[in-house]
């Protein structure tokens, strides 16, 4: 007896309704999935950068009697409360990516484990988010929250180049040939993203935007850190523009040539926001941009290196 025949009528009813193939629906989720990860990193600055850490005092609940905020919380318990609920809407397009793969669990195992994980990172983060406010938003575990963002937006990343085809065992195209030294490369500025994101939270640590007015800060050397931070920057930029040289040189076309320049777009605006925050006193619009960038960096990052090991070498 198959699997499906042992399943009750109702289910079996609704699960003859989910596609078995990806569609169009599978697609906007994996993008909706990556663009919402992006959002919560943005909204997560949002409420470091408006000192409402704590806006919600306790957790789970938003207070000792509320499981949401309550107007006498003003601003700081709306924004923080915002932030906890985008979680739910994640949990939520991560659940309808699985139901929609349902038919597809094992033809295409690669989207559903990434979509399981996307899932599977939700309780995560929340109990992340839970000892973020009761430890008082001590910086190490603010900075593992915003690393494990970080994480999934290259989870979700990965998702939507399996979901579209351009990389993975189902690649729907041919891609391009490219030298050989690509492939080491785009993994090089891959890593060195990686690295340059937690320096960057060691650096935020030990900076002003601390979330709440009395939460502490790991006491490090800013200045010093900000400086050791640069240096990555410094390879990843290195490794775009020689990127951007070969796919130039050897006149490559198609998605890495677009990655290629998207990766030195995002680099560059980058360095652009991190240099202008330091010598202006770090404001704290500047610093939701450079964590916007961040986000978008390991992105950009993680779709160079996935397309150049996708694609064949010359």
């Amino acid at each position: 007896m198959s699997t499906a025949s042992r399943l009750p009528k109702t289910v079996q009813r609704l699960t003859s309704k989910l596609p078995t193939e990806v569609n169009r629906t599978v697609r906007r989720l994996a993008v909706l999935s990556l663009i919402g990860q992006t959002v919560l990193v943005v909204t997560g600055g949002a409420v470091r950068l408006t000192a409402s850490g704590l806006g919600c005092p306790t957790w789970p609940r938003c207070t000792d009697d509320s499981l949401v905020n309550t107007p006498e919380m003003g601003i700081h318990g709306f924004i923080e409360f915002g932030n906890r609920l985008l979680t739910f809407a994640l949990a939520a397009v991560a659940a309808l990516m699985l139901v929609y793969l349902w038919n597809l669990r094992k033809e295409r195992r690669d989207l559903f484990l990434l979509a399981l994980g996307l899932l599977a990172s939700i309780p995560a983060q929340a109990i992340i988010g839970g000892i973020t406010v009761l430890s008082g938003l001590n910086p190490w575990v603010v900075g593992l929250h915003f690393l494990v963002s970080m994480a999934l937006v290259v989870v979700a990343t990965l998702l939507v180049n399996r979901a579209f085809g351009r990389t993975g065992q189902f690649m729907n195209r041919t891609l391009a040939p490219l030298p050989s030294i690509l492939r080491p490369a785009m993994m090089a500025v891959l890593v060195f993203s990686t690295i340059a994101v937690m320096l960057g939270v060691v650096v935020t640590g030990a900076g002003p935007h601390a979330g709440d007015a009395d939460a502490p800060r790991n006491n490090l050397d800013w200045d010093l850190f900000s400086h050791i931070h640069a240096i990555p920057a410094y390879v990843i930029t290195a490794g775009s523009l020689f990127a951007v040289y070969l796919v130039l040189r050897h006149k490559i076309s198609g998605p890495f040539r677009t990655a290629a320049f998207l990766m030195l777009a995002v680099t560059a605006l980058q360095a652009v926001i991190g240099f202008t925050q330091y010598y202006n006193g770090i404001p704290a619009l500047l610093v939701g941009a450079h964590m916007l960038g961040a986000a978008l960096l390991m992105s950009a990052s993680t779709n160079a290196a996935d397309l150049a090991k996708a694609s064949p070498v010359k």
